[in-house]
C-alpha cells in the first residue's frame, strides 16, 4: 500500500469513527440493513481481538415476527421488578420491541472454550465486536444504539430467551 492509500484509508476510518454517534432506537427507521449487508456486519463483529479466538459472544438476533413475543418478555420483566407498573408503563415497555429495524441481543458465554479466560476479558471482547458491528453500520449510513436495560436482569426475560447463568 503507498502512503497516499494509507493517508486516504487513514482519513476514511478516522471520520467513520469521528461521525459514529448513537440514534435513540425510537429514531431508527426503515429501511434496515439488508441480508448481505447484516452478514457484512457480523463479519466485522467476528474481527474483534478474542483470548484463545473463542468468540465467547453471541449476536441474537430478533426477526419481525418475534417482536411481539419480545414485547411481552419486557412487560413481564416490567411488572416482575415493579408490580405497581401501570398501564403506560407496561404498553411502553412492550413497545421498546417494536423499535428500530434490526434488533439484537448481545450474549456474552462465561463457559465457552478455556475457563481460565475470565469475564473481564470476554466481556471486553464482546465490546469490541459491537463497535466494529456499529463502525462499519456507520460507513454504511445506518444509526445504530448500544442500550441495556433493567428487563436483561429479569429472570423471566433470561428464560425467554433462553439466557442461562453463565451468559451476561
Amino acid at each position: 500500500m503507498s502512503d497516499v492509500e494509507k493517508e486516504n484509508q487513514l482519513l476514511m476510518v478516522s471520520q467513520v469513527m469521528a461521525t459514529r454517534q448513537t440514534i435513540l432506537p425510537k429514531r431508527l427507521i426503515e429501511p434496515g440493513p439488508s441480508a448481505v449487508e447484516i452478514e457484512k456486519l457480523f463479519l466485522a463483529a467476528s474481527t474483534a481481538p478474542d483470548h484463545d479466538l473463542i468468540n465467547p459472544w453471541r449476536f441474537l438476533v430478533i426477526p419481525a415476527h418475534k417482536r411481539e413475543d419480545l414485547g411481552e418478555l419486557f412487560v413481564q420483566a416490567l411488572s416482575e421488578r415493579d408490580p405497581s407498573a401501570t398501564d403506560e408503563q407496561l404498553e411502553q415497555a412492550r413497545d421498546k420491541a417494536r423499535r428500530s429495524p434490526l434488533l439484537m441481543v448481545l450474549i456474552v458465554d462465561a463457559a465457552k472454550g478455556d475457563p481460565e479466560i475470565d469475564m473481564h476479558e470476554r466481556v471486553l471482547s464482546a465490546g469490541c465486536a459491537v463497535q466494529n458491528f456499529m463502525l462499519l453500520a456507520n460507513a454504511m449510513g445506518y444509526g445504530s444504539a448500544l442500550t441495556s436495560g433493567k428487563a436483561l436482569k429479569a429472570t423471566c426475560f433470561r428464560a425467554g430467551l433462553e439466557i442461562g447463568r453463565a451468559h451476561v
